[in-house]
C-alpha cells in the first residue's frame, strides 16, 4: 500500500471518529428523538409517536407553562414519562370540580378532549426547583397528581414537534 494510500485510510478514519463524536455530543447534549409509550398525552400525543426532543432548555434553565417534557419519575414511579409542564416554581395550583387553576384562573386547555374531567381535588404551591405537570388524558395519566412535584433535575429535555407518523407532523 502507498503513502497517499496509507493517508488517505487515516483521513477517513478521523473523519468518521469526529462525525461520530459530534452525533454524540449532539445527541447527548442538545437533541434526541425518543419515542412514546402509553395513553397519557392522548389527544396531543398517540402511543408510539415520535417526538423531536431539545435539551438547550435545561442548561438555561428557560421552563415554561404548557410545554410538553420528558423526565425521569426515579423512584416515584416507572422510568420516563412525558407530561404537560402546569405549574412552575411558586405558582399555586388547584383542582376543584373538575378543572385546574393556576394562580386563582381557570386555567384554559385547549390540548383536552372536549369535557376532559380532571379529578383527585388538591391544592398547592409548587416548591422551589420543581414543576407541576398533567397529562392530558387525565384519566390515565400518572402524573404530579400521584407523583407529586417533579424535580427540574430530573427533566430530560422538552418536546418541539412530532416527527411520526410523517402525516401527523407537527410543532409544539
Amino acid at each position: 500500500m502507498s503513502d497517499d494510500s496509507l493517508n488517505e485510510v487515516k483521513e477517513w478514519i478521523i473523519a468518521i471518529i469526529i462525525a461520530a463524536l459530534a452525533a454524540f455530543l449532539i445527541k447527548w447534549l442538545l437533541f434526541d428523538i425518543i419515542q412514546v409509550s402509553g395513553l397519557s398525552m392522548v389527544p396531543t400525543l398517540h402511543n408510539n409517536d415520535r417526538v423531536a426532543v431539545e435539551k438547550v432548555s435545561l442548561y438555561t434553565h428557560n421552563i415554561k407553562h404548557g410545554q410538553i417534557i420528558i423526565f425521569d419519575s426515579g423512584e416515584r414511579g416507572r422510568g420516563i414519562y412525558i407530561k404537560r409542564v402546569i405549574g412552575l416554581p411558586g405558582d399555586e395550583v388547584e383542582i376543584k370540580d373538575g378543572s385546574v387553576f393556576l394562580n386563582g384562573d381557570k386555567l384554559p386547555e385547549p390540548y383536552l378532549k372536549p369535557g376532559t374531567y380532571t379529578d383527585v381535588p388538591l391544592k398547592l404551591k409548587v416548591p422551589e426547583e420543581t414543576v407541576f405537570v398533567l397529562g392530558d388524558n387525565r384519566e390515565v395519566s400518572e402524573d404530579s397528581r400521584y407523583l407529586g412535584p417533579i424535580p427540574i433535575k430530573s427533566i430530560k429535555g422538552h418536546a418541539i414537534c412530532r416527527i411520526y407518523p410523517f402525516n401527523q407532523m407537527r410543532k409544539f
